[in-house]
């Protein structure tokens, strides 16, 4: 009788037993147990695999193995610690290895390692009977009798001669009570069965919140697997077309969006989850379609924009509905070029894009349709409109959405720097490899004497760009008197007119020169929301207005960190 799909079936309470560790072992060994291409690299150092056997050898526990069984056809590796696994049996529920992959291809590898000419392998450990400690060897030649190389525990009758000449009787009882140790270990095992795929990923982050999480990316590519087509290599392509064009790149599942809208589904996650139904040349049509309509995005980007890489970008979910956008409307007029960067400055001012949902991406979905068919001039969205406000609260941070947007606002009114003149190199600004570019109209170090702190004085409206020769001129100094010297040198208006093009308008300029923070903040505030108001233009008709909610906890990542999409909420 032929098997019922996973997804068919009511799901069952989870099946707990605690089997042999060896017999766990040989399951994965045959093809019964496997690993998911949905799971992350084997990243274990040297010393958690030696920490591992060492407590397997003294009894301690080491935690369970959580497994998923399924008739879901997943792709999964072929080999675990690098060694070969029998092939599945079509027809027949898998086991797929939700939790404990780093533990068991430790021990798949550990006692099953075949020396091929690599003695620095990670499996090529040893058991000194002596000094009862596990060790990795660097050689392939025979250690000396009390030493016990582990892959001879996967053979009881080699390991049992080899015991008998490891000397001491002393000795020999350390080397049997090894192997018993090893042989009898027990390890609880949980089975998940009749579980859809969407409900374990939910389990294993739940459980395990240290470990890497299944995303849906992780999940779409196993769904989708074939010898011939890996969805993580369609992505890659499609990442690949934003490196040709030196862009940088933003997150996979912010790509994979881009590839599901392109099928004709939409944005959010059970959209991108239907994609599983795809046949492989409908899935290849949708990553071309979505390839094409990605450079066009970026050239929109980095020509009506100005934003030369990806992580300018204040939300990665902006560039998924522009590739849309320019996959309905490959070619679109003088006037919906304008209508799509209204829409850019729009979404980009109100924190719509953070905790984009669902009912959000169906939204835009239809609005991208409606516009694409001429049927608006604006792409209507449900984005509030900002207020002043958002720059007198908003921390200035590396990686948050108001402090891109100001950057961005920066560069699209070319800024020059106040000492020289020259213009600034705004490119390199937003690059955003470093803030080096953004510095403090009021400097730090002066507002900390004036009573005020770090967050006070780390708003948006308080920086500017400067050249790093400028930045040290002005160093600690009060804006009255290193406004004062460049004036007297290079003229009163002459300062006023560079000053424009930083955004910081005469109301501002007057406050500064009495040293009032609070006055300037306000003036440079109104002008700040004036250019962005500007730039929103009519997609700002019938739009309500928002007020941003700074984020406290905001994280700056670290530098060639992959990038992650951290705002949607879907």
């Amino acid at each position: 009788m032929a098997a019922v799909p996973a997804q068919g079936r009511k799901a069952q309470d989870p099946d707990s037993n605690v089997p042999r560790l060896v017999t766990v072992v040989d399951r994965v060994l045959e093809g019964d147990v496997v690993l998911p291409k949905f799971q992350r690299n084997f990243v274990w150092t040297r010393q958690q695999i030696l920490d591992l056997l060492d407590s397997v050898s003294r009894n301690y526990p080491i935690g369970s193995i959580l497994l998923w069984q399924s008739t879901e056809q997943l792709a999964s590796e072929r080999t675990v610690g690098g060694l070969a696994v029998g092939e599945q049996r079509h027809g027949y529920p898998v086991n797929y290895i939700l939790d404990g992959q780093q533990r068991l291809a430790s021990i798949c590898g550990a006692l099953h390692w075949e020396p091929q000419d690599d003695p620095q392998s990670l499996w090529n450990v040893i058991y000194d009977l002596e000094q009862q400690e596990f060790r990795h060897a660097d050689t392939l030649d025979d250690p000396p009798a009390h030493v016990m190389p582990l892959r001879l525990l996967s053979d009881g009758f080699e390991f049992a001669d080899r015991a008998s000449k490891a000397g001491s009787a002393e000795l020999q009882e350390r080397a049997k009570a090894l192997y018993n140790r090893f042989s009898n270990y027990q390890i609880a095992v949980i089975t998940l069965r009749g579980m859809p795929s969407s409900e374990v990923a939910k389990v294993f982050e739940r459980i395990n919140s240290t470990a890497t999480p299944l995303t849906v990316v992780d999940l779409m590519r196993a769904a989708t697997w074939s010898p011939e087509f890996d969805l993580k290599d369609e992505i890659d392509e499609l990442l690949g077309v934003l490196d040709r064009k030196r862009y940088g790149r933003v997150d996979t599942k912010t790509m994979l969006r881009t590839i599901s809208a392109a099928a004709d589904f939409g944005f959010s996650r059970d959209d991108m989850n239907r994609m599983r139904d795809l046949s492989r040349e409908e899935l290849e049509r949708a990553v071309e379609s979505a390839g094409e309509a990605a450079k066009l995005a970026v050239d929109f980007l980095t020509t009506q924009i100005r934003t030369p890489r990806a992580n300018a970008l204040p939300y990665y979910n902006q560039f998924a509905v522009l590739v849309e956008i320019f996959r309905r409307l490959p070619k679109p007029t003088a006037a919906q070029f304008d209508a799509i960067e209204r829409w850019f400055w729009l979404t980009a001012s109100g924190e719509y894009f953070k905790g984009w949902n669902s009912r959000q991406m169906a939204d835009d979905r239809e609005a991208v349709r409606a516009f694409a068919r001429s049927e608006s001039a604006d792409i209507e969205v449900g984005a509030g409109l900002p207020r002043s406000v958002l720059w007198r609260r908003s921390q200035f941070r590396t990686t948050n959405a108001p402090s891109k947007l100001l950057g961005l606002l920066l560069a699209e009114a070319h800024p020059l720097d106040l000492r020289h003149g020259r213009r600034i190199d705004t490119d390199r600004a937003l690059s955003w490899q470093n803030d080096k570019e953004f510095h403090h109209f009021f400097p730090r170090a002066f507002l900390k004497r004036q009573g005020l702190g770090q967050n006070r004085a780390n708003v948006c409206a308080n920086l500017i760009m400067l050249s790093s020769v400028t930045n040290i001129y002005i160093s600690d100094q009060p804006p009255s008197v290193y406004l004062k010297d460049l004036c007297e040198t290079q003229g009163t208006a002459t300062i006023r007119t560079r000053l424009a093009t930083c955004l910081v308008d005469d109301a501002a300029f007057d406050a500064a020169q009495r040293d009032d923070y609070e006055g300037f903040l306000q003036a440079r505030s109104e002008t700040l929301h004036q250019r962005l108001m500007q730039l929103i233009g009519t997609s700002a008709d019938g739009a309500g207005e928002y007020v941003a909610v700074p984020d406290e906890a905001e994280n700056d990542g670290e530098a060639g960190e992959e990038p992650v999409d951290r705002d949607s909420a879907d």
